[in-house]
């Protein structure tokens, strides 16, 4: 939305999120066509409101992105705060702040935001602790803006990268340096182009943890194995099964898992979101794990559920010397002191039930505890999974849809 003509898009996945953001693309008065089984055209010329409806925020996690394609047509923009996964609360202050610094005025109502400026201007910025999507709306707010934008201890994940990559091809002068550092030169006006979206890592880790926990042998096409050092580090240590190939990456059971500790931490470190699935994996393992999360305050409402599925998982206390370096969110939005680890104990057996899914990626992980079993919400898995039913199904699963 920030080019001035069509942009085409390819290897997009089927799931909710892609149709969320379509919605709001096509309710703003762009235009979102599909071509091809994974092509999507996308034509901002036709915009004509600086409005997201409230419908939009509970859906998707995609508003606050929105804003600086907004700010850019209209000068203005309003939306509603996102949803998306209760893991807690989200750091929008990362986001907002950096807006702020770049000339936005910003005026709140009931779960939303009004954001205005005439043009943005360049600045410097150092975020406070590392965000993902805040670096993501801060490039997209600095590549339109006026002059240079320095952002310090952004964020390195891939998809950075690859969002670097697609507004470079546009006409954006965007550099990473050393040291978490990205330079953004702002230029008058965005092109078309035409770009390959990457692989879902977090993808190819479930389906990886899906071959170990059912003893399997799975082949994840075009998964990168440099987008997942930290997962394949562990794979290691555990002793899984894994193979690297021009072809993508094979995982496989290759005997008795292995029980390890992991700390999440932000990339290139071992991403919170793989922390739930990993989960699973040491509920097979022979020993005991510790997992220790420190992105979000709230992310083991998988806990729960595996525990109805006859885990042995348990809260544990864990010392910290210096909570504010070692977590990543902000303390006063949930921090409990020694409160945001786990202590896993396996091996142990499965028996099936009728269960709630709390989360998108607690959602994957019961499914690969299941199997045998019921799962109520399965709307929040298709949110992130493109037929994970179905694909397991082809790799032997006995799953049904109901409904």
């Amino acid at each position: 939305l920030l080019g001035s003509s069509e942009t085409r898009l390819l290897n997009f996945s089927h799931i909710q999120d892609v149709q969320a953001t379509r919605e709001i693309i096509d309710s703003l008065g762009g235009k979102t066509q599909s071509a091809g089984e994974r092509t999507l055209f996308i034509d901002p010329t036709g915009l004509k409101s600086f409005t997201i409806a409230d419908k939009f925020g509970p859906a998707s996690r995609s508003s606050t992105m929105f804003i600086p394609a907004l700010l850019h047509r209209f000068k203005r923009a309003s939306v509603p705060l996102p949803g998306g996964d209760d893991i807690g609360s989200r750091p929008l202050d990362r986001h907002f702040d950096g807006l702020q610094a770049m000339g936005a005025r910003l005026e709140y109502g009931q779960d939303r935001v009004t954001v205005s400026s005439p043009r943005l201007k360049g600045i410097t910025y150092r975020f406070a602790k590392n965000s993902h999507t805040g670096t993501e709306t801060l490039i997209m707010a600095a590549v339109l803006a006026q002059g240079k934008t320095i952002l310090q201890n952004a964020a390195l994940e891939p998809e950075v990268d690859d969002l670097i990559t697609f507004l470079n091809q546009m006409g954006a002068h965007i550099r990473r340096r050393p040291g978490r550092i990205i330079e953004i030169e702002g230029v008058d006006r965005l092109t078309s182009t035409i770009h390959s979206i990457m692989p879902d890592r977090n993808e190819a880790v479930s389906y990886a943890c899906a071959a170990l926990v059912t003893k399997g042998d799975v082949i994840v096409e075009n998964a990168q194995a440099d987008h997942l050092t930290a997962f394949l580090d562990k794979l290691d240590e555990i002793g899984g099964g894994f193979e690297v190939g021009t072809y993508g990456l094979r995982f496989f059971y290759q005997g008795p898992l292995k029980a390890t500790d992991v700390v999440t931490k932000p990339h290139p470190g071992f991403m919170s979101d793989w922390q739930p699935l990993w989960t699973i994996l040491m509920t097979q393992a022979t020993g005991q794990s510790i997992i220790h999360e420190t992105i979000f305050p709230s992310r083991f409402q998988h806990a729960e559920g595996l525990v109805a599925f006859g885990a042995d998982v348990k809260p544990t206390h864990i010392d910290v010397d210096n909570p504010e370096k070692t977590y990543n969110f902000d303390l006063q939005n949930g921090y409990q002191a020694g409160g945001h680890a786990i202590l896993v104990t396996g091996p142990t057996k499965f028996t099936g039930g009728h269960h709630q899914i709390y989360d998108l990626r607690s959602g994957a992980t019961m499914v690969l505890a299941a199997l045998a079993t019921t799962l109520d919400r399965v709307e929040l898995i298709d949110r992130g999974y493109e037929s994970l039913d179905s694909r397991l199904q082809s790799m032997g699963a006995d799953i049904k849809r109901q409904g």
